[in-house]
Protein backbone atom coordinates (compact mmCIF):
# COMPACT_ATOMS: atom_id res chain seq x y z
CA UNK A 1 0.00 0.00 0.00
CA UNK A 2 1.38 3.28 -0.96
CA UNK A 3 0.81 6.72 0.46
CA UNK A 4 -0.19 9.25 -2.19
CA UNK A 5 2.40 11.70 -0.79
CA UNK A 6 5.31 9.27 -1.29
CA UNK A 7 7.29 8.18 -4.29
CA UNK A 8 8.87 4.79 -4.77
CA UNK A 9 12.65 4.68 -5.20
CA UNK A 10 14.67 1.66 -6.10
CA UNK A 11 18.14 0.51 -5.21
CA UNK A 12 19.98 -2.73 -5.96
CA UNK A 13 22.34 -3.54 -3.11
CA UNK A 14 24.40 -6.70 -3.07
CA UNK A 15 23.06 -9.53 -0.95
CA UNK A 16 25.60 -8.84 1.81
CA UNK A 17 24.80 -5.11 1.76
CA UNK A 18 21.09 -5.82 2.05
CA UNK A 19 21.66 -8.24 4.95
CA UNK A 20 23.73 -5.56 6.73
CA UNK A 21 21.00 -2.96 6.12
CA UNK A 22 18.36 -5.38 7.35
CA UNK A 23 20.35 -6.12 10.54
CA UNK A 24 20.84 -2.39 11.17
CA UNK A 25 17.13 -1.70 10.55
CA UNK A 26 16.16 -4.49 12.96
CA UNK A 27 18.44 -3.05 15.64
CA UNK A 28 16.70 0.32 15.22
CA UNK A 29 13.22 -1.28 15.14
CA UNK A 30 12.62 0.01 11.59
CA UNK A 31 11.65 -1.51 8.30
CA UNK A 32 14.39 -1.69 5.69
CA UNK A 33 12.59 1.02 3.68
CA UNK A 34 12.43 3.33 6.72
CA UNK A 35 16.08 2.65 7.47
CA UNK A 36 17.15 3.39 3.86
CA UNK A 37 15.15 6.63 3.90
CA UNK A 38 16.68 7.69 7.26
CA UNK A 39 20.23 6.86 6.12
CA UNK A 40 19.80 8.75 2.82
CA UNK A 41 18.52 11.82 4.67
CA UNK A 42 21.33 11.57 7.20
CA UNK A 43 23.82 11.44 4.34
CA UNK A 44 22.26 14.51 2.73
CA UNK A 45 22.66 16.67 5.82
CA UNK A 46 25.13 19.48 5.39
CA UNK A 47 27.73 19.23 8.11
CA UNK A 48 31.32 20.27 8.48
CA UNK A 49 33.50 17.22 9.01
CA UNK A 50 36.43 19.42 10.03
CA UNK A 51 37.52 19.66 13.63
CA UNK A 52 38.22 23.01 15.23
CA UNK A 53 41.46 22.97 17.21
CA UNK A 54 41.43 24.11 20.83
CA UNK A 55 44.08 26.71 20.05
CA UNK A 56 45.01 28.55 16.90
CA UNK A 57 48.46 28.10 15.44
CA UNK A 58 49.29 31.62 16.57
CA UNK A 59 48.27 30.79 20.18
CA UNK A 60 50.36 27.61 20.12
CA UNK A 61 53.38 29.56 18.84
CA UNK A 62 52.95 32.19 21.56
CA UNK A 63 52.66 29.48 24.21
CA UNK A 64 55.80 27.77 22.84
CA UNK A 65 57.70 31.07 22.82
CA UNK A 66 56.61 31.83 26.40
CA UNK A 67 57.81 28.40 27.53
CA UNK A 68 61.09 28.81 25.65
CA UNK A 69 61.63 32.19 27.30
CA UNK A 70 60.90 30.61 30.70
CA UNK A 71 63.37 27.79 29.96
CA UNK A 72 66.06 30.23 28.84
CA UNK A 73 65.54 32.26 32.02
CA UNK A 74 65.85 29.10 34.16
CA UNK A 75 69.03 28.08 32.33
CA UNK A 76 70.51 31.55 32.84
CA UNK A 77 69.65 31.40 36.55
CA UNK A 78 71.29 27.98 36.89
CA UNK A 79 74.40 29.27 35.12
CA UNK A 80 74.50 32.30 37.45
CA UNK A 81 74.24 30.07 40.51
CA UNK A 82 76.96 27.75 39.24
CA UNK A 83 79.17 30.75 38.53
CA UNK A 84 78.56 32.06 42.06
CA UNK A 85 79.55 28.70 43.47
CA UNK A 86 82.74 28.46 41.41
CA UNK A 87 83.61 32.12 41.86
CA UNK A 88 83.13 31.71 45.61
CA UNK A 89 85.70 28.93 45.60
CA UNK A 90 88.00 30.96 43.38
CA UNK A 91 87.46 34.02 45.57
CA UNK A 92 88.68 32.03 48.59
CA UNK A 93 91.91 31.18 46.73
CA UNK A 94 92.36 34.80 45.55
CA UNK A 95 91.96 36.05 49.14
CA UNK A 96 94.48 33.49 50.42
CA UNK A 97 97.04 34.55 47.79
CA UNK A 98 96.34 38.24 48.54
CA UNK A 99 96.98 37.56 52.24
CA UNK A 100 99.98 35.34 51.43
CA UNK A 101 101.83 36.86 48.46
CA UNK A 102 104.26 34.41 46.90
CA UNK A 103 102.25 31.38 48.06
CA UNK A 104 103.26 28.20 46.26
CA UNK A 105 100.98 25.64 44.67
CA UNK A 106 101.52 23.42 47.71
CA UNK A 107 100.58 26.32 50.04
CA UNK A 108 97.36 26.94 48.11
CA UNK A 109 96.53 23.22 47.98
CA UNK A 110 97.13 22.89 51.74
CA UNK A 111 94.87 25.93 52.37
CA UNK A 112 92.10 24.49 50.17
CA UNK A 113 92.37 21.08 51.87
CA UNK A 114 92.46 22.63 55.37
CA UNK A 115 89.40 24.80 54.71
CA UNK A 116 87.30 22.13 52.98
CA UNK A 117 85.20 21.36 56.10
CA UNK A 118 84.28 25.03 56.50
CA UNK A 119 83.30 25.36 52.82
CA UNK A 120 81.45 22.03 52.84
CA UNK A 121 79.44 23.17 55.88
CA UNK A 122 78.40 26.32 54.00
CA UNK A 123 77.29 24.27 50.98
CA UNK A 124 75.46 21.72 53.12
CA UNK A 125 73.63 24.51 54.96
CA UNK A 126 72.43 25.82 51.61
CA UNK A 127 71.37 22.34 50.37
CA UNK A 128 69.61 21.14 53.53
CA UNK A 129 65.87 21.27 53.12
CA UNK A 130 65.94 21.89 49.37
CA UNK A 131 67.95 19.00 47.99
CA UNK A 132 69.12 17.06 51.06
CA UNK A 133 67.74 16.00 54.41
CA UNK A 134 69.65 14.86 57.48
CA UNK A 135 68.78 11.91 59.67
CA UNK A 136 71.10 11.34 62.64
CA UNK A 137 74.10 13.01 60.94
CA UNK A 138 73.51 11.07 57.71
CA UNK A 139 72.59 12.90 54.51
CA UNK A 140 70.01 11.67 52.01
CA UNK A 141 68.67 13.11 48.77
CA UNK A 142 65.33 14.80 49.24
CA UNK A 143 62.71 13.18 47.02
CA UNK A 144 60.59 15.45 44.84
CA UNK A 145 56.92 15.60 45.77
Amino acid sequence: MSDPDTQAAMTYPTESQYEGWKDDADEMDMSVSEWIQAMVEAGRKKFDAGVEPDETLQEVRKHRNDLKEELDHARDRIQDLENQLHHGEQQAIREFVRENPGATFDDITRYVVDTVPQRVNRHLDELEGDALYVDEDEYYPKEDG
